[in-house]
């Protein structure tokens, strides 16, 4: 059964290791990137949150959430008072596995927990030429609302 566990000191090294396959390399920066991102959001009064996510005790992706803007300068209208995919990957060794529906089963289960505040929605955004990523989140019941974050289609899901 997958879970989620928070990134530390105990397994960053493990986490910063695990890659996408090299032809969906655009569609996702690095885990190393991404935890450099989440410090940078911490330290400056935002909201960050990598989890490993882990099949027993093998890491087996990366997701990282994230709540409101307040330290985001061109945040789309969605992201007010309102949690963020911000990343989610699956190693290549492990996908085509049913880790990517299970991991993002366990992302949506402590999301509804609330850990930063009461919120309507769930949104993540995805490059357009990912159409892996973009039906495994419709089969989430993710939406496109017409935003788009840079480059990237904003999807939402409601959280009620």
């Amino acid at each position: 059964m997958v879970e989620l566990r928070k990134v530390d000191a105990k397994n960053i090294w493990k986490i910063c290791a695990l890659e996408v396959a090299e032809d969906q390399r655009s569609f996702v920066a690095t885990n190393t990137q991404s935890i450099l991102e989440a410090y940078c959001a911490i330290s400056s009064g935002g909201v960050a949150m990598p989890y490993g996510i882990y099949d027993g005790e093998t890491p087996v992706g990366f997701v990282m959430l994230g709540f409101g803007c307040e330290d985001w300068e061109d945040a789309p209208e969605i992201a007010k008072d309102t949690y963020n995919i911000w990343r989610f990957m699956i190693d290549r060794r492990y996908q085509r596995k049913g880790y990517g529906k299970q991991a993002m089963e366990a992302v949506l289960r402590l999301v509804k927990t609330f850990p930063h505040g009461k919120a309507d929605w769930v949104w993540l955004s995805y490059e357009p030429e990912n159409q892996v990523a973009a039906e495994l989140y419709r089969s989430f019941g993710f939406r496109e609302n017409g935003q788009m974050d840079g480059d990237e289609i904003i999807a939402v899901r409601p959280l009620t």
